[in-house]
């Protein structure tokens, strides 16, 4: 071999000893053996040569291509070797170890809602009270004065259940929280004031109405309770959970059959813009009123005696309104993007003593 194609030899092999990727390897095998490669313009030189000279060079040539095709050809496969080990020690898996978090959790909107009542109220002096999600009709219905055709005792409202074995009564899922009250009162000497934070059932759904949603009822009952009481829990409520001092609220005239006098309760908002405590406009935002002779008296306690004020409003309603969450099913579709939007630091809680 003549001594320029021994150097041409010995810089191909340092350029492949050195090739410390693919990308590398790959640019000396074409800058080599490619179509305009260096060992390619050899060979077509060499139909300008003399008949003698073509014969010796030509063969030296071909046997230079020969062993620079192996040596190519090895140092690929060496390269392709060190790459797939490499990859495979990047993406080793210890299966014995718990999965990686890799995003920080956040609490959900309407968990932190119930913490920001449950401190707004206790703040208050309210205590929480919770009671089966499985009512008895009379819990649920006949103990709050709610006659046998009120609508909402049929089936197209209610989830009814078969009855306990042993055990003839109706059972329902729980249409409201005011069950709980029920139980309160009876189990619990006056004075009394609670919150009952928790899921309810009724057979309903589209954007605004879910067949199972949350609600918060509040009880209070004492001596000398009037609808000035209830006023001032309301809209200090409203004014601090929508953080709002001077948001207006309105109370109506109603009618349910567990308070006499019954009032809804409206806020001020932009019909418009959405914008809560902004515009001309009225929303709607709970009910309430003073705790009906009835209901006391069905729970042994003596209306002349005690009087009391209740109030009860859905968590996802208020909780749309305050984060403008425009569709009631996001709540429990379990995006965790929309979790991620909506959601609140786990690491700060809303706390009885620091207030919302």
């Amino acid at each position: 071999m003549s001594d320029d194609l021994e150097v041409f030899r010995q810089e191909v092999l340092t350029e492949l000893a050195g090739a410390a990727d693919m990308r590398a390897w790959d640019a000396i095998r074409v800058g080599t053996l490619g179509k305009s490669g260096r060992l390619t313009t050899l060979l077509k030189a060499l139909g300008k040569m003399a008949p003698d000279e073509r014969k010796a060079r030509g063969a030296a040539l071909n046997r230079l291509r020969d062993e620079l095709n192996r040596a190519v050809e090895e140092r690929g496969k060496a390269l392709e070797a060190a790459a797939l080990e490499a990859r495979l020690i990047a993406e080793r898996v210890d299966v014995t170890l718990p999965p990686p978090v890799e995003v920080a959790g956040a609490i959900h909107p309407i968990a932190r809602a119930v913490e920001e009542m449950t401190a707004i109220f206790g703040a208050m002096g309210f205590s929480v009270a919770e009671g089966p999600d499985i009512e008895t009709d009379w819990h649920n219905f006949s103990a709050l004065n709610t006659p046998d055709h009120h609508p909402a005792r049929t089936d197209h409202d209610t989830f009814y259940l078969p009855p306990a074995p042993g055990l003839d009564v109706t059972r329902v899922l729980r249409t409201q929280t005011s069950g709980v009250q029920i139980r309160t009162m009876l189990g619990q000497k006056p004075p009394i004031r609670v919150i009952c934070p928790g899921r309810t059932y009724r057979a309903d759904h589209d954007a605004t109405h879910s067949p199972m949603f949350h609600q918060c009822e509040g009880l209070v009952v004492g001596q000398g309770i009037t609808l000035g009481h209830l006023k001032g829990c309301l809209i200090e409520f409203l004014r601090v959970f929508f953080d709002k001092p001077d948001l207006p609220v309105r109370f109506r005239s109603s009618y349910f059959p567990f308070t006499e006098p019954s009032m809804e309760v409206d806020i001020g908002w932009s019909r418009r813009t959405g914008e809560i405590g902004g515009g001309d406009d009225w929303l709607e935002v709970l009910g309430s009123g003073m705790v009906h002779p009835r209901v006391l008296a069905n729970c042994g306690l003596d209306p002349r005696e005690w009087q009391g004020f209740a109030f009860g409003m859905g968590v996802e309603r208020l909780t749309m309104l305050k984060n403008g969450i425009p569709d009631l099913r996001s709540f429990y579709e379990s995006d965790i993007r929309w979790l991620r939007h909506y959601g609140s630091d786990p690491l700060a809680p809303a706390l009885l003593h620091e207030g919302v």
